[in-house]
């Protein structure tokens, strides 16, 4: 019979960030098939490049249809996650439960409230992650959108940095950001990017935000994917008068929200 290998606590950059990481690591085969079979929220899935085997194909499956992306890595790489018997195969427990988009854009409008979405395109780094998060529960967003591939792992010092915030607002992991950008538009969602190469500064007062708005950021290294930005409604860039001609995005992002906020307010009622 198949050992069943658990452990708990390690981080591949070794013990001294395992306190402050606290993410559950699984590893085996059939221990990730359970996972995925009872539906628990696995952050990324590492599977050993060249191992096809009719359990990996069915992990691949399951991963696929749950929204987890799936890494395909040398033996070396899964050898520095553990030491353990890992049989080419190691998963890392989310820390947060992912919800489904539908389900609460449906609910914002049940509860007759006008939706504030913040759409994150590929945000790697997990401190700005986390960043982005606090503004956006400051700010009253209703939920964050990301990739769920090329996003910040959520661990512990995502969830330390959003200072809670990643325990409030709901998160949302889609495995195509075009689908759910139509998505958006469809439900009556205008999508504003935010972005460098944007027609009009935010404080213009040319695009109205009071109504229901999907905010669109950007990575780090170089914005939002083209495809996307052609999908946007509108598109806004933040006035800089210094000589550095960007900024931070988890400040990008709270600018951006502020001036949503800031309308919305100002609406009488």
């Amino acid at each position: 019979m198949e050992k069943r290998n658990y452990t708990r606590g390690v981080n591949p950059r070794g013990p001294r960030r395992e306190k402050a990481d606290n993410i559950q690591m699984i590893f085996g085969l059939r221990p990730i098939t359970e996972a995925l079979l009872a539906g628990k929220d696995l952050e990324r899935i590492y599977l050993q490049k060249g191992q096809r085997n009719s359990m990996t194909i069915e992990i691949t499956e399951l991963a696929h249809r749950a929204n987890v992306p799936v890494s395909m890595v040398p033996p070396e790489k899964l050898d520095t996650l553990t030491r353990k018997n890992h049989q080419g195969a190691v998963a890392y427990l989310s820390a947060i439960t992912y919800l489904p988009l539908d389900n609460i854009v449906a609910d914002i409008y049940e509860k007759g409230k006008t939706p504030l979405i913040l759409v994150l395109d590929r945000i790697t780094d997990v401190r700005n992650f986390g960043s982005i998060a606090r503004n956006a529960e400051c700010m009253g967003v209703d939920a964050i959108v990301i990739p769920s591939r090329g996003a910040a792992q959520i661990n512990g010092d995502a969830l330390k940095t959003s200072a809670g915030a990643l325990n409030i607002v709901p998160v949302c992991r889609e495995n195509n950001l075009k689908d759910t950008l139509n998505f958006l538009q469809n439900s009556g969602i205008q999508v504003v990017a935010c972005t460098e190469k944007g027609d009009v500064d935010i404080n213009a007062g040319t695009v109205d935000l009071t109504g229901p708005t999907a905010i669109l950021m950007g990575s780090e290294e170089d914005g939002i994917s083209p495809e996307y930005l052609k999908k946007a409604d509108a598109k806004v860039k933040i006035p800089l008068v210094g000589q550095i001609g960007s900024l931070n995005v988890s400040v990008a992002s709270g600018i951006i929200l502020f001036e949503v906020l800031r309308q919305r307010l100002a609406v009488p009622g």
